[in-house]
């Protein structure tokens, strides 16, 4: 230790000789005199009622070329003026109640949202607060140690409007409680730190859900609406009274290096539900819950079906976990908006009742469509994956007995599932289209010798599945259009009567007929939505690019590119299902 010492000394001591002459016994003097001044002067600093203006801790960018954390469309960077939850007034011993402090130092806060934007830093301690709300270019960053505690006072937790896209609180008529932290109408929003921990205390809430008592629905965790660019990352979340993250009428949205975690018997404690919202990224998640660890929703029955707001380019990948109730990814119920364009990968989950489950029902109308499952373990989970109706919850007697939703192109591949007790369980509805249900290299074992698919009103193709599937999957033609495409960044690109369909899933077109045309670059054409790519990387067909299609007239196409994309050269094949 003591040689390791000396030599760094000699390493510094060479250096600093190259720029600085041995000090006199008076320069020292002055120097020893100048750092007390300096040290009183930052103490000084560090106790005043003013912002300090400083280089803060971001987020730092994910190194996993597959990562969809560019959904995040700001790079990592730095606010401007940050400042503690002390200088507010805050203790952080748990006890006192610090709603005002936060709510006086974010109101504090937002008149920096266009100067550089601001950070709230909340330091080591026990913070008990009721609901507020943040503002835009903000981060709230918790630093190790610190615990944001949920109000155990529901008046801190006011009731709001319900969601125009649900008509009525989910659980109660008329209103619903605010979210412990919530915010609507934000854009470039970062919840993060160093894996510090935000504690709804929610058991008040679940005992009140127990004993019928509940006036109002219950309030999620972290909720926020009609926000653009928002990051939530590196934290701990418990005990949620409701939902625990619910971005809802947003758009590009990371959730990302998450731990998530209730009592496995705590009523509705979803991990992440976006919800008619799209460009979501979830990824690098942890979680246990009461309820589904991720649920993809878009609006109830009638109020969801006149709001029509979809959610769409949703990405679901690295989130494991177990819950004992419900599944390790949802699609629906409430899903009358419409739900499209989900990836689901590298997922594990266990000890659960249902792998990945997709539920609709009479009443719900809307559309699931182009939705991609792969890659996924599953262990001791009840039934691997289920289709599922019947659930007759409506918001009142308005709904739509017409109303059947359209469910086409699920597209299920490299599954693992052990140990399970039931075989997949694939109920459609009579009156719906339940079609193109492909499934390919799915394998269940420990399944008893009578175990056997059950399908009903379901249409689709398998390949390479174990146990035999069910007669309504095992179509002769199971084979889809798929192109190779070799591209560059290039002025406008044409497609006529082609649909991209990459072996891996990773892309989602509609496919289009014969004398359908759709021309990219100006979006003329019969579909304004006609693709959707997430990125892929794929050696053989040369394309390597991240882009989200604009529904507008505009020349840029390719996030991060002005140009747009030209087909040079395009293969078209055959491949099975």
């Amino acid at each position: 230790m003591s040689a390791k010492m000396d030599s760094e000394r000699s390493i510094y001591g060479a250096i600093a000789g190259n720029f600085f002459r041995p000090p006199t016994a008076s320069a020292a003097t002055l120097l020893l005199l100048l750092t007390v001044v300096a040290v009183v002067s930052l103490q000084i600093a560090t106790r005043t009622e003013f912002p300090r203006w400083t280089t803060p801790e971001v987020p730092v960018a994910s190194e996993d070329p597959r990562s969809c954390g560019g959904f995040f469309g700001v790079a990592a960077q730095r606010r401007k003026v940050v400042v503690s939850i002390r200088e507010f007034g805050g203790v952080g011993d748990g006890k006192t109640s610090e709603t005002e402090t936060f709510r006086k130092a974010i109101r504090y806060l937002r008149r920096f949202g266009d100067i550089g934007g601001s950070q709230l830093n909340v330091p080591r301690g026990r913070w008990l607060t009721g609901s507020f709300n943040l503002t835009s270019n903000f981060t709230l960053f918790l630093e190790e140690g610190a615990v944001i505690l949920g109000s155990q006072d529901p008046e801190e937790w006011p009731v709001i409007e319900p969601l125009p896209s649900y008509g009525r609180g989910r659980e109660r008529l008329g209103g619903r409680h605010i979210s412990l932290i919530h915010g609507d109408g934000l854009t470039n929003v970062v919840i993060t730190g160093q894996n510090g921990t935000i504690d709804g205390q929610g058991k008040m809430w679940w005992e009140l859900w127990w004993n019928r008592t509940l006036n109002y629905t219950r309030g999620h965790l972290v909720e926020l609406m009609n926000s653009h660019n928002i990051l939530i990352s590196n934290l701990t979340f418990l005990n949620s009274p409701f939902w625990t993250i619910h971005p809802v009428y947003c758009s590009n949205v990371v959730v990302k290096n998450m731990t998530i975690l209730a009592p496995l018997n705590a009523p509705n404690t979803d991990g992440i539900d976006p919800d008619s919202s799209s460009n979501v990224c979830i990824e690098d998640c942890y979680i246990e819950s009461g309820d589904d660890l991720v649920a993809v929703k878009s609006g109830w029955d009638q109020y969801g079906i006149k709001m029509a707001w979809p959610s769409s380019n949703i990405i679901v990948r690295k989130v494991s976990g177990t819950t004992p109730t419900c599944s390790g990814v949802g699609i629906g119920s409430e899903m009358s908006g419409g739900i499209s364009n989900v990836t689901i990968e590298d997922v594990h989950i266990w000890d659960s009742a249902a792998g990945v489950r997709i539920k609709s029902d009479k009443g719900r109308g809307g559309y699931i469509a182009n939705i991609s499952i792969s890659n996924i373990k599953m262990e001791r989970v009840k039934i691997p994956i289920r289709f599922s109706r019947g659930s007759n919850d409506h918001p009142d007697e308005g709904w739509d007995r017409n109303a059947v939703p359209k469910v086409k192109g699920i597209f299920i591949s490299n599954v693992l599932s052990l140990n399970s007790t039931k075989a997949p369980e694939l109920k459609g509805i009579e009156g719906a289209s339940f079609e193109e249900i492909c499934f390919k290299n799915f394998t269940v074992l420990g399944l008893g010798q009578s175990a056997a698919w059950h399908c009903e009103l379901v249409s689709g193709y398998a390949n390479g599945v174990f146990p035999p599937p069910c007669p309504e999957l095992q179509k002769a033609t199971g084979f889809a259009l798929s192109s190779r495409v070799d591209a560059k960044h290039t002025a406008k690109m044409s497609m006529i009567g082609v649909a991209l369909h990459p072996l891996n899933y990773q892309a989602r077109c509609t496919v289009l007929s014969e004398k359908d045309a759709i021309h990219w670059g100006t979006w003329t054409g019969f579909n304004m939505s006609i693709c959707w790519f997430q990125e892929f990387i794929e050696p053989e067909n040369g394309v390597s690019f991240y882009s989200q299609p604009q529904q507008e007239e505009s020349n840029v196409m390719y996030r991060g590119f002005t140009e747009n994309i030209k087909i040079l050269n395009t293969t078209t094949h055959l491949s099975h299902c």
